[in-house]
C-alpha cells in the first residue's frame, strides 16, 4: 500500500522521531500550521492502511512507526523498475547515473558501494 503526498511528509516526522504525539507533530509543521482535525485524518488513515500505530498515555496518543522507512521506499522504488524500467533494475541504474548527473566523486563512491556489495554476494 502507498501513502498519499501529505501522509509520506507525515511519515516523514514520524520515522524521524520514532514516537511522537498530535502536538508535536502540528508543532512541526510551518506556518500556517494544518488544524488538529487534519492531522488526525492523516493519522487515521496512515493506521488504516498499517503504517502507524500508537500508545494511549493518559488523554493522549503516541503515535510511532509500524513500517521502516527502508522497507517502504524499498518497495517503492521496486514499484518505479517494475513499472518504468521492465523489472530490470539494470536499466534503472543506468537511467539514475546519466539522469542524475552525478559527479566524478559521486560515481566513484557509487562504484565503491557496488563493488562491495559484489564481495559481499560472492562470500
Amino acid at each position: 500500500m502507498q501513502l498519499s503526498k501529505a501522509e509520506e511528509q507525515l511519515m516523514e516526522f514520524i520515522w524521524k522521531e520514532e514516537k511522537t504525539f498530535l502536538k508535536n507533530i502540528i508543532d512541526h509543521y510551518p506556518e500556517p500550521k494544518p488544524a488538529a482535525t487534519t492531522i488526525a485524518t492523516l493519522l487515521k488513515r496512515m493506521q488504516k492502511k498499517g503504517f502507524v500505530g500508537y500508545t494511549l498515555m493518559g488523554n493522549s496518543r503516541q503515535y510511532y512507526p509500524l513500517v521502516k522507512k527502508t522497507d517502504y521506499f524499498s518497495k517503492h522504488v521496486n514499484g518505479i523498475i517494475k513499472t518504468y524500467f521492465n523489472n530490470s533494475a539494470l536499466q534503472f541504474a543506468s537511467f539514475f547515473t546519466k539522469a542524475t548527473n552525478l559527479t566524478t566523486a559521486q560515481l566513484e563512491s557509487l562504484k565503491k558501494i557496488v563493488n562491495q556489495e559484489i564481495k559481499n554476494k560472492k562470500k
